[in-house]
């Protein structure tokens, strides 16, 4: 019975090393992730202007930061949004970040 408990102790321990942090991106690796695509744009192609938002998350455990559409809009001064891509970045499922990127005038 002793063994079974030290294996399961040393199996959860192990599983709790592997830090699961997934980031929406449609392509994910395994040791290292940096990814950016769009997600949104209009006819407008005037897009003078760049704004960036982003949250981050360690081990799943804290994450904070404001990655929407609103705050990468102040953060680069826009008022007529024409795309809005995002980027993903992820090192061992340990440290991610997420970020929206808007692009207009």
């Amino acid at each position: 019975m002793k063994r079974v408990l030290t294996m399961a102790l040393v199996v959860l321990m192990l599983a709790g090393l592997t830090g699961c942090l997934p980031v929406a991106s449609p392509a994910i690796g395994v040791f290292y992730t940096d990814v950016k695509y769009g997600d949104l744009a209009t006819t407008s192609t005037a897009a003078a202007k760049e704004g960036k938002a982003c949250a981050q998350s360690i081990m799943g455990l804290v994450a904070s930061g404001d990655a929407s559409v609103a705050a990468a809009k102040a953060a680069g001064g826009i008022t007529e949004v024409s795309q809005v891509d995002h980027s993903a970045t992820s090192v061992l499922g340990i440290i991610g970040e997420w970020c929206t990127i808007v692009k207009g005038k």
